[in-house]
């Protein structure tokens, strides 16, 4: 069981490492994803096109830098800014959407990169807190099994 709980610890202790690390290409690969995803960005049923829509409704922001980044895809080029990006649902014209000068009154101007990896590392403190509080965890669980198995062999010769 120690050795188990010791895999576990060490496997995590590298996970945490590599993630620290290579923290500075994980932005990378996320902000070319996000790119592709909005040049790539259709109304149709897809999971990209819909995790774009999520991200931009729940963070309130538009495209990846700011707003305009819309107008390099070609979704824009037929139907204008999505309806994700709008402030208000209702007050959102595709006729609005169609014209840069007019969507920039209308939908949220900030770009989803700055507000995505803000938020990931204001959260990384907590999920760091926590990691560190398993991890003790499982160092007692070490410990203690290790003090088990010395206990049970000492005493194996008193039980008969």
């Amino acid at each position: 069981y120690a050795m188990l709980l010791s895999l576990i610890f060490l496997i995590v202790l590298v996970a945490a490492i590599v993630g620290f690390v290579f923290r500075h290409e994980i932005k990378t690969n996320f902000e070319s994803n996000l790119d592709l995803a909005l040049k790539n960005y259709n109304v149709s049923v897809d999971r990209h096109s819909e995790a774009v829509d999520t991200i931009q409704r729940t963070l309130h922001c538009c495209g990846v830098q700011n707003y305009s980044d819309w107008e390099r895809t070609e979704y824009f080029s037929q139907r204008g800014i999505p309806q994700s990006c709008c402030k208000t649902q209702n007050d959102c014209s595709e006729e609005d959407l169609k014209d840069p000068n007019k969507a920039k009154l209308k939908v949220f101007v900030d770009g989803c990169f700055f507000l995505v990896t803000s938020a990931m590392e204001s959260k990384m403190s907590v999920v760091a807190g926590i990691s560190f509080g398993i991890a003790c965890f499982q160092l007692i669980g070490i410990i203690l099994s290790c003090c088990l198995s010395r206990y049970i062999t000492n005493n194996q010769y008193e039980m008969v």
